[in-house]
């Protein structure tokens, strides 16, 4: 994909796949809540606290590689 060849040029890989997620998870959470009327479930809350997790350690290191 494009995007991903442009991304990483300036972020490494697991980076990219790490805001992949949290993009995802962002868009499709309240999606699923609002649009699609699925009653909000812990499992979210634990689901973006472990993404919450993977950004900090992905991206607590100064660099991009």
């Amino acid at each position: 994909m494009p995007a991903n060849r442009i991304g990483y040029t300036q972020l490494s890989l697991p980076r990219l796949k790490i805001l992949r997620e949290v993009i995802t998870l962002s868009v499709f959470v309240p999606f699923a809540v609002i649009y699609m009327g699925n009653p909000l479930k812990l499992d979210y809350l634990w689901a973006g606290l472990c993404l919450l997790g993977a950004v900090y350690f992905m991206f607590r290191s100064p660099g991009t590689q």
